[in-house]
């Protein structure tokens, strides 16, 4: 593609395998829904969301060069989304993500991931030479290696980049510690996540928002599902209650959110319209009605 990227997103980009069911579910539920398979990963499904609301995103990730690689690059191409920088492997293969969703929200997930982990540092090679000096908005998820967040972390390459972090889920919260210091770093979090790296339970996603940026981050965004939403910088704090809306799935909705938060502040939003403007746009995509 030709346009020059205006985001980079760095981390997972795979095949998303999903199996939705109406039915409330419980371990060994087995019950009728649909399958199905479509091109995910956090850094794809940002690059997704901002790409639908204008932006020109860029991957910096691993797919491998079998079949399913090739056709996951292709699916990218067509969704008019630039792989130039992609790392293509010739011995990992493309990674997956499998989820059991019911009516009561995620029942399991299995996020394969290894090829991503096992390319490390290659994913970053376009910095030092078709993107040498890139200090713009980065969307960085936390499927990374502990090492490769924490060069990123600290790596004076990054140090005037607009980062904007996902831990990708509560599991790997703790891995994003590092940004807490870094200048320039939002982190989206959820309040699980955020009670995680706060290493205490919180109540709110405003007092978790507060607290996180009181132990040295510069701005905090925490989301809780269909409770209110905050976003706090050193010093304010705003917090917004989600439109009700029935929810339909749930994969993807954080990603969703963080695409279309910065891509409202990219086209000049304010703190508040910003922070309305992404709750919207993942109501909706839990609701069924968005592009993906």
């Amino acid at each position: 593609m030709s346009k020059h990227p205006d985001i980079l997103c760095i981390g997972a980009v795979l095949w998303d395998i999903i199996g939705r069911a109406t039915a409330h579910m419980r371990v060994g539920s087995d019950v009728p829904g649909r399958i199905t398979r479509l091109p995910g990963g956090v850094a794809l499904n940002i690059a997704m969301a901002l790409k639908a609301y204008g932006m020109s995103p860029a991957l910096l990730t691993a797919i491998g060069q079998d079949d399913e690689g090739a056709e996951l690059v292709r699916a990218c191409t067509r969704l008019g989304i630039d792989t130039t920088h992609v790392y293509r492997s010739e011995d990992l293969p493309t990674d997956r993500y499998m989820a059991i969703e019911g009516g009561n929200g995620l029942i399991a997930a299995v996020a394969d991931a290894h090829s991503l982990e096992a390319a490390g540092d290659k994913i970053l090679r376009p910095l030092s030479n078709a993107l040498t000096g890139w200090d713009g908005l980065i969307a960085l998820d936390g499927n990374l290696t502990v090492s490769l967040l924490e060069q990123i972390a600290h790596a004076p390459q990054f140090a005037h980049s607009d980062l904007r972090v996902a831990p990708a889920s509560p599991g790997k919260a703790e891995r994003l510690t590092p940004f807490l210091n870094h200048p320039k770093a939002t982190l989206y979090v959820n309040l699980e996540e955020a009670s995680l790296l706060l290493h205490r339970p919180v109540d709110s996603s405003a007092e978790a928002a507060e607290a996180l940026t009181q132990n040295g981050l510069r701005r905090a965004v925490v989301t809780d599902g269909p409770n209110p939403a905050s976003v706090s910088t050193q010093g304010q704090t705003i917090t917004l209650t989600p439109p009700e809306v029935l929810v339909t799935r749930v994969t993807g909705a954080g990603d969703t959110f963080m695409a279309a938060h910065i891509a409202a502040e990219a086209a000049g939003a304010g703190p508040q319209p910003a922070l309305d403007r992404a709750l919207a746009a993942a109501a909706t995509y839990v609701s069924g009605e968005s592009y993906r």
